[in-house]
This record gives C-alpha cells, sequence and structure tokens, in this order.
C-alpha cells in the first residue's frame, strides 16, 4: 500500500488532499501542531488518517516523523498562509515556508538514502515568488523575485526544491495561483467577502471593509488545483508546474458576484475602504499560464469563477440560516 506524509494537512488543501489520497486507498499520516487541531481534523477527515503532533520547524521532529512512516509521496502543504501576517512577523514566516521546507526535504532524501526506496515530494509553491513579474501571463521561466517576506520564504523553498531534485530527490512544486473553497478561513480576503454577503443578505444591511479592491488575481477552485498537486508528485519527471486559471478579477469583481449571488443588488453601498488593510507592497496583477500543467500532466480547471464564488456563497448562506 502506497503510504502518504501531508504536513499542513488541517489547511485547505491538506484537509481536501487527505480526503482525495483515502478515497484512492492510500495510507495517510498527517503532521498537526496541537492537540486542539488534532481533535478538529478528526471531526473532518476520513476514517484512518493518521494525525502526528509536531511543529514544521522542529527539524528532529519532522525527521523522526519520516522516518517512522517511511512514506512514498510527501506533501509539504505546511507554511504561513497570510502574506498580511509574513509583513508583521517576517522571521517567523522565513522559518516556517523556508527554512522548514528544506527541513521536509532534507528528511526525505536521508530516508532515501539509507533505504534504497524512492521518495516523491511535492512543494506547494506560490504566485508570490514573482512579485512584480517580468511578463504576463507568468509561467514557470518567469523570473523569481518576490516583494514580500511570504513570496521570498516561499521563494527559497521552491529554489532549493530544484537543488534537492539535482541530488536526486524527486521533488515536483506547483507554483499555485489563488484557489479558493468554503474551507477557507474568513481571514482570508475572499471568505470574507463571501461570509459578508451572506450575513448582508441574511440581515437585510451591514458593512464590509475591505483594503484596495482594485488588486486582480487569478482565482480557482482548491479541489482542481489539490488534483494538480498529486499530477506532479506522481509525474515520471519531477519538475515546477504552474496551476491557474489563466482568468483574472478584481476584488472588486469578487464582491460584486458575491454579493448578486446571494440577492444585494447594491453591493457598492455595502463596502468601505479601510487603509490599515492595504498592504506594503502588492502585486497589481497576477495571471498564470499554466499551458504545461496542461501539455505534461492533463490537468486543467473544472470550476469558473462564477461556480467558485457561487459555491461560497450557498455555504455561508446555510449558515447563517442555521442549515450547515
Amino acid at each position: 500500500m502506497t503510504t502518504a506524509f501531508v504536513t499542513g494537512i488541517s489547511g485547505q488543501d491538506g484537509t481536501i488532499l487527505a480526503a482525495a489520497l483515502a478515497a484512492d486507498g492510500i495510507e495517510v499520516h498527517g503532521l498537526v501542531r496541537s492537540a486542539d487541531e488534532e481533535a478538529q481534523q478528526r471531526t473532518v477527515l476520513p476514517a484512518g488518517v493518521v494525525l502526528h503532533l509536531g511543529e514544521l520547524t522542529d527539524r528532529a521532529r519532522v525527521g523522526e516523523l519520516v522516518d517512522s512512516v517511511r512514506p512514498d509521496e510527501i506533501y509539504n502543504l505546511a507554511g504561513i498562509s497570510s502574506v498580511a501576517y509574513s509583513w508583521e512577523h517576517p522571521t517567523v514566516t522565513g522559518e516556517v515556508s523556508g527554512l522548514a521546507a528544506v527541513g521536509v526535504f532534507e528528511a526525505a532524501w536521508s530516508l532515501q538514502e539509507r533505504t534504497g526506496r524512492a521518495v516523491r515530494v511535492l512543494q506547494a509553491s506560490s504566485a508570490e515568488i514573482f512579485g512584480r513579474p517580468d511578463r504576463t501571463p507568468q509561467d514557470e521561466g518567469t523570473t523569481v523575485r518576490p516583494i514580500s517576506p511570504y513570496g521570498a520564504a516561499k521563494a527559497y523553498a521552491h529554489q532549493m526544491a530544484g537543488i534537492f531534485r539535482g541530488r536526486g530527490l524527486h521533488v515536483a512544486t506547483t507554483i499555485l495561483y489563488n484557489h479558493e473553497s468554503p474551507l477557507r478561513p474568513t481571514t482570508f480576503v475572499t471568505r470574507k467577502i463571501t461570509a459578508a454577503a451572506a450575513r448582508i443578505a441574511h440581515e437585510g444591511g451591514g458593512t464590509l471593509s475591505l483594503g484596495s479592491t482594485a488588486v486582480r488575481r487569478d482565482w480557482g477552485w482548491a479541489p482542481d488545483y489539490v488534483d494538480a498537486m498529486t499530477r506532479a508528485l506522481r509525474h515520471t519527471t519531477a519538475d515546477d508546474f504552474v496551476v491557474a486559471t489563466g482568468v483574472t478579477h478584481t476584488v472588486a469583481e469578487f464582491v460584486e458576484t458575491a454579493m448578486r449571488h446571494a440577492g444585494v443588488a447594491d453591493w457598492e453601498a455595502h463596502v468601505e475602504t479601510d487603509e490599515g488593510l492595504v498592504r506594503p507592497a502588492d502585486a497589481a496583477e497576477q495571471i498564470g499560464d499554466a499551458t504545461k500543467a496542461h501539455e505534461v500532466l492533463g490537468w486543467r480547471p473544472t470550476v469558473t469563477f462564477d461556480e467558485l464564488v457561487g459555491r461560497m456563497v450557498d455555504h455561508d448562506l446555510a449558515i447563517v440560516r442555521g442549515v450547515a
């Protein structure tokens, strides 16, 4: 039986991935930070998923777990998930999203060297590594030049994946553009928007505070992107793959679509700008060219922007109506 080890299993992507792997008959192990997190995940993960306590930054613990689990597949999804948080905590971001990822690669490489068994690793990279990109749309050859602590940490891990690939470790990376689902916490702007749209529709009024609504992003459906991860890891040759829809929308368009789906007509009357939410530096537009993933992995997105927003709003409407 194939065995997989997933860091970040308690996040959106990790939860979706664990369910998909278990459905394929794979033995799934996951890393969680606390007993509370472990208890929470047991209510949402399939039976049989084994959870292990530990910090991603504890290289000895990660190495110990990799040695004991002896996974065939490792998915490193853990890390700081907020660009805004990274500005407030740049050192922690570098340790968790950068250095700790290399600790995962090192543990996998050491296991492979000692046992002679191939270990495959997937590093969840990010479009933030491109910062203000030198080309639009961005592809795997776009210059890596991040402009945020989050992007810098992810860039380090991304480039170290290539270095370990040169050492003989099968490390594939998926350069993920924004991808959403109802599993996103409301600290993410997309879920903040859909939750607010549901609340405003249900209560008949209210406001939504946002930073810049002019920022453009390439938004996709999270389960589609998780599918790309497994395809990238299992492909014959480890490589880098941009995972994106190739279509962008502004935050304002996201708000308008969410409000309209919830039944709120005059969306602009419910939105106010909070300068405190504007990031010190932000890429104005990110759009990915996933041609390589299409041609090499046979991957394509299956859910449109309007469908994605609608599914999230429906979920939040069910919550405010007490039927979720």
